[in-house]
C-alpha cells in the first residue's frame, strides 16, 4: 500500500532496503535471496566440507537486499516464432516419414515399415491429445478443430489460429484481463514487474504453452527413436537414400529444438515467480550441450546394436522400464495419494492416465539425455523445484560408464564393415564429444543459468570444496615435528 499512491499508479520506482531481521520467522523472497551468496561452508548435496577460515577471497552474503517495484506495463504481442517452427518441424517430419514408409512398402521391408509408422503415428497422436488437453477443447463447441485433430492436422489449424490472433491484435483497444507480477534478478537487486495482460496475449500464451509441450513430446517420443531407427537401418544396409537423409536431418533439428525447449520449460517451472530471459550465449551453450549429448548417445546405441542386436534392445528396454517405474516406486514409498489438481473434470482413471503419460515422456527423455527435472508424483506440482546436484552427478556418471562399456564392447566385437574406418579415432571422438557435452553443461549452470544467483551452491563451490580437502590433506602430510634438543621424535 505504501508503494502506490491511492487512486493511481506508482509514478516512481521506490527502493526498499530490507535487512534479514525485518522478515521475522518467514523471510520470504528476500530471505531466500540472502541465502544465495557464495557460502563459506560447502555443505551441498554432493559432499561435505569443513568450515574454512574467512579469508579475503571468500564471498559473503550481502548485508541487505534491494527490492524495486516498477510501474505496470502493458505486455506487447509478439510474432509466435516458436509455434511456426514447431508446426514446420511436425509437418516436415510427418511428410518425410510417410514418403519413406511408402518406399519401404514398395521394397517389401515390412519390419522397417512397421517401426517407421509406429514412430510417426505415436507422437502425432500424443501431440493431438496434448493440444486438446491444454486448450480444453473437449468442453467447448469446436467441431472443426476436433475434426482436424482426428486427421492429425491439429498443429496446422492451431498455428493458423495463433497467426490470426497475432494479426488481429492491436487493431482495436481491448481491456486487460489480468495483471501478472513477475520478479527479475539483477546484480544486487530483485525487481518486481507488473504487466497487464489482454485477451489476445492470453490466447497466444496458451498457444505457446501448448506448442512447447508438443515440441518436447515430438522430439523424445518421435524424433529421437525415429533418428535412432533410420541411422541403424543406414548402418546395416550401408546405404542412405535421399528421403531417409532428409528425415534424419529433420529429426536431428527437432531433437535439438525439443531439448532446448525442455531446458527452458524446466527453468520456468522451477522458478515460476521469476521472469526468465536467456542470453544468446546461454542458448548456444544449451544447443551444444544437448546436441553433443544426444547425438553421442544415439551413435553409441546404433553401433552397439549393429553388433549385438538383442542385447541392445534389452539395454534400451531396461533403461526405459527403470526410469518409468522409479517415480512410481518413490510415490508408493511416500504413502501419498494421487494429486487432484491435474484437471478438475477428470476422474481417477483420467488423472492416472495423465500421470502415466507424463512418466512415459519423463522416461523417454532420460533414456537419451538429462531431463533437467526430478519427477515427484507425490508433490502438488509433480516435480521437485529444488536444484539437486546429487541426481545430476549420479545420472551423468552412470550414463558415462554405460556409454564407455557399450563403446568398448562394440570396438572389441566389431564386424568387418568397420575396418574401412579408423576405429581408435572414432572411439576417441565419441568419448571426447560426451565429455564436451558435460563441459558445456557445467558452463551453463556456472555462468549462463538465468537463476544461478538463487542456487545455494554452484559448480565452483563443489570444485573449491574438493580443492580445499586435497589441500588440507597435502598440508597435513607434510607436517614436521617441533624440534627440541635432547628429545627423539617419531611420526606415527
Amino acid at each position: 500500500a505504501g508503494l502506490r499512491p491511492p487512486g493511481g499508479r506508482a509514478k516512481t520506482a521506490p527502493l526498499l532496503l530490507m535487512s534479514e531481521d525485518s522478515f521475522g520467522e518467514d523471510p520470504g523472497v528476500a530471505g531466500r535471496l540472502l541465502e544465495t551468496g557464495m557460502d563459506a561452508v560447502c555443505e551441498g548435496s554432493i559432499g561435505e566440507c569443513s568450515d574454512p577460515p574467512h579469508d579475503k577471497g571468500v564471498k559473503l552474503p550481502p548485508p541487505s537486499i534491494v527490492l524495486q517495484l516498477e510501474p505496470k506495463a502493458f505486455s506487447q504481442v509478439k510474432l509466435p516464432y516458436s509455434i511456426i517452427l514447431t508446426t514446420l518441424l511436425y509437418c516436415g517430419e510427418f511428410a518425410s516419414a510417410a514418403v519413406l514408409s511408402a518406399s519401404y512398402s514398395r521394397s517389401n521391408d515390412q519390419f522397417w515399415l512397421l517401426l517407421t509408422l509406429l514412430f510417426m503415428l505415436m507422437p502425432s497422436i500424443m501431440d493431438q491429445l496434448t493440444l486438446i488437453f491444454v486448450h480444453r477443447d473437449l468442453t467447448s463447441d469446436k467441431p472443426m478443430v476436433l475434426c482436424m485433430h482426428l486427421l492429425l492436422l491439429g498443429p496446422l489449424i492451431r498455428c493458423l489460429e495463433a497467426l490470426m490472433i497475432y494479426c488481429q491484435a492491436g487493431s482495436e483497444e481491448e481491456p486487460y484481463v489480468t495483471i501478472t507480477r513477475k520478479k527479475r534478478l539483477r546484480k544486487d537487486s530483485e525487481i518486481e514487474v507488473e504487466q497487464e495482460v489482454g485477451h489476445s496475449l492470453r490466447k497466444l500464451v496458451t498457444h505457446r504453452n501448448a506448442f512447447k509441450r508438443m515440441a518436447v513430446i515430438q522430439a523424445f517420443l518421435g524424433s529421437t527413436p525415429q533418428l535412432t531407427l533410420q541411422l541403424y537401418i543406414s548402418v546395416v544396409e550401408q546405404y542412405i537414400p535421399p528421403i531417409r537423409a532428409i528425415l534424419m536431418g529433420i529429426c536431428l533439428v527437432s531433437v535439438t529444438y525439443g531439448a532446448l525447449v525442455c531446458n527452458v520449460l524446466a527453468i520456468q517451472i522451477k522458478y515460476d515467480d521469476y521472469k526468465i530471459r536467456l542470453r544468446p550465449l546461454a542458448f548456444i551453450c544449451i544447443i551444444l550441450w544437448r546436441s553433443l549429448e544426444i547425438s553421442t548417445r544415439i551413435t553409441i546405441l546404433v553401433f552397439f546394436g549393429s553388433v549385438f542386436k538383442h542385447y541392445a534392445l534389452g539395454i534400451g528396454m531396461a533403461n526405459f522400464l527403470v526410469l518409468f517405474f522409479l517415480p512410481w516406486i518413490q510415490f508408493w514409498r511416500s504413502g501419498a495419494q494421487l494429486p487432484d489438481n491435474v484437471e478438475k473434470n477428470f476422474s481417477r482413471v483420467g488423472t492416472l492416465s495423465v500421470l502415466c503419460s507424463i512418466t512415459l515422456l519423463y522416461a523417454s527423455i532420460n533414456v537419451f539425455c538429462w531431463s533437467a527435472v526430478q519427477l515427484r508424483l507425490s508433490d502438488r506440482d509433480l516435480i521437485s523445484k529444488s536444484q539437486s546436484w546429487y541426481y545430476l552427478v549420479v545420472y551423468y556418471v552412470l550414463r558415462g560408464v554405460e556409454n564407455s562399456v557399450l563403446l568398448i564392447l562394440w570396438y572389441i566385437f566389431k564386424t568387418d564393415f568397420y575396418e574401412y574406418f579408423c576405429m581408435p579415432m572414432l572411439v576417441v571422438q565419441l568419448i571426447v564429444a560426451y565429455c564436451l557435452a558435460v563441459t558445456f553443461m557445467l558452463f551453463f549452470y556456472q555462468y549462463f543459468h538465468p537463476c544461478r544467483r538463487l542456487f545455494r551452491h554452484n559448480i565452483s563451490d563443489f570444485l573449491e570444496c574438493v580443492c580445499c580437502k586435497s589441500r588440507q590433506t597435502a598440508n597435513s602430510s607434510h607436517l614436521e615435528p617441533p624440534y627440541e634438543p635432547g628429545v627423539r621424535h617419531s611420526i606415527v
